[in-house]
């Protein structure tokens, strides 16, 4: 596969894992256990409204993905993102998590693959332009 459509591939597939996450997950409350992690974290007061809040975060980060705008900046606030909240988890709510604890290497292995495409193929790509 050629570097231009692995990048997109892969673009796709992250940005893709974002809106479902935000929209379907959060937004939608089609998951109910993301607002119970939200409540565990910031109390049941407004745990509704935060979670809403933090699905549509991640519906924008999702579009923001396939702008292609400021790529390298979005690749480190996506693994910064991901790690503070994996690590919140990982402390605070393990047993709300679909696999626990192991749910951490699942996120690992996502930022690999964001790290993977925003700095080694979008590299590529940038220098062949």
């Amino acid at each position: 596969m050629k570097g231009n459509k692995k990048y997109q591939l892969i673009t796709f597939l992250i940005a893709t894992v974002w809106l479902v996450n935000g929209l379907f997950c959060k937004a939608l409350n089609l998951v109910p256990r993301h607002e119970e992690i939200v409540a565990s974290i910031l109390g049941d007061n407004n745990s509704r409204f935060w979670t809403v809040l933090i699905g549509i975060a991640e519906i924008l980060m999702a579009g923001w993905i396939i702008s292609g705008i400021w790529p390298r900046l979005n690749t480190v606030l996506q693994v910064i993102v991901i790690a503070a909240m994996n690590i919140l988890e990982f402390i605070l709510v393990p047993d709300l998590l679909l696999w626990g604890r192991i749910n951490s290497v699942f996120a690992f292995l996502f930022v690999l693959l964001i790290c993977y495409n925003g700095f080694c193929l979008g590299k590529k790509l940038a220098y062949q332009s």
